[in-house]
């Protein structure tokens, strides 16, 4: 059983094209799941037509931003594999399938992107390129090009990864569920975009750009990391 996971507020613009794409690549048992941040506009009225039995809808009780509202979803899945879904993307058609046969042999699969506008105009071909993009848990503590969006993982990895560390101005969420893969588990990158990824000017995220924290906050960012990361070792969540 699949899991997608989307954190949605306010994206009545791209929700339902983001769906479309995604819908016809799952299974009738396999489940969507839709944590909404109090939107104020007809996300959830789009949502909702589409009737689709496999679309289970959580609304939080207040604005939470988006990690805690990534968590939130995180924490009602059922499935054996769970994928991470933004708003505003399109899926490529094969992108589920590519993605299951990468976790035959890792516990998190990451993929590649390409780069589109509102429109889905290409803005570049590849964000691994781009962002010369690469395994190994120190370079991506030290600066992660991982995007939330590009993962999919299996089930066994939230009893490390949950709950998320609750200071996330210092440790968003796809920033830690990248850290933990890498530290306690095994990654496959997959060469191959499997989704667009939609830039543009309301963004959640910075999307792998460079950061522009000072050197103390990206030291104080890395300490809180790190800590909570060992924190983990021997705490395993029931999941």
């Amino acid at each position: 059983m699949i899991s997608v996971c989307i954190a949605t507020y306010n994206g009545e613009k791209y929700i339902l094209e983001q769906l479309n794409s995604i819908l016809p690549q799952l299974c009738y048992d396999d489940e969507v799941i839709i944590s909404d941040d109090l939107s104020t506009d007809a996300t959830l009225a789009i949502i909702e037509s589409i009737n689709d039995h496999r679309i289970k809808i959580y609304i939080n009780e207040q604005n939470y931003g988006y990690s805690k509202n990534f968590e939130n979803a995180l924490n009602k899945v059922k499935g054996e594999v769970i994928f991470i879904a933004d708003q505003d993307d399109v899926w490529y058609p094969n992108k589920v399938q590519r993605m299951l046969k990468a976790l035959e042999n890792a516990e998190m699969a990451i993929s590649d992107a390409t780069g589109v506008d509102e429109n889905l105009k290409p803005l570049y071909p590849s964000h691994f390129e781009i962002h010369q993009t690469k395994q190994g848990f120190w370079v991506n503590f030290l600066k992660t090009r991982y995007i939330g969006a590009c993962m999919a993982f299996k089930k066994e990895l939230l009893q490390k990864a949950l709950p998320l560390p609750s200071n996330f101005r210092l440790c968003a969420y796809d920033y830690w569920l990248a850290i933990i893969a890498e530290y306690y588990f095994s990654v496959n990158l997959v060469n191959e975009p499997l989704l667009k990824y939609r830039r543009h000017n309301n963004n959640a995220s910075s999307g792998g750009t460079s950061s522009h924290n000072s050197l103390f906050k990206k030291i104080e960012i890395r300490i809180y990391a790190m800590r909570e990361l060992l924190k983990r070792k021997n705490n395993v969540s029931e999941i």
